[in-house]
């Protein structure tokens, strides 16, 4: 996976760490997939709730505040992850399913480098930036302009 430079005081995971956060999306989005296989579910399922989570960026709509609010909760694991745990409490095998769904497609952001956001604008993940800006803020890295505001960022 690319490395862009971000400054370690941004609030994003830097090198390394970055790296190993977003194999671990790969493997989050393959290990559910899996897990959607062998539990027999209906593909159309499948396709049809895969990026029901993403509905959640228009709440940058009303703001960076709220859309990063909405996002997060749509692409934090522990929504998925209590809702297999009612799954399993209630045994309702559905909601089982779209839990292996939700997480498959953290997985898939996470691996793309599409982390939770912070309410400075979407484009600022725990994960670095992404977008435009990432590759704005990498060539004005590398070439010794960005500022020290700009590293805060």
């Amino acid at each position: 996976m690319a490395n862009i430079i971000i400054n370690e005081n941004s609030g994003a995971a830097t090198g390394g760490i970055r790296d190993l956060l977003r194999w671990e999306g790969v493997a989050l989005f393959m290990g559910m997939t899996l897990f959607y296989v062998l539990s027999g579910a209906p593909w159309q399922v499948y396709a049809l709730l895969f990026f029901v989570p993403d509905l959640s960026m228009l709440g940058y709509l009303a703001g960076p505040r709220i859309g990063a609010t909405l996002y997060n909760a749509a692409h934090a694991t522990i929504g998925p992850l209590l809702l297999a745990l009612a799954g399993l409490v209630l045994t309702e095998p559905a909601m089982g399913s779209i839990s292996l769904i939700w997480l498959a497609h953290i997985g898939l952001d996470r691996a793309f480098g599409y982390g939770l956001k912070y309410t400075t604008g979407f484009s600022a993940t725990h994960l670095g930036r992404v977008g435009k800006d990432a590759t704005q803020m990498a060539s004005k890295a590398e070439s010794g302009v960005v500022s020290a505001t700009a590293r805060r960022a």
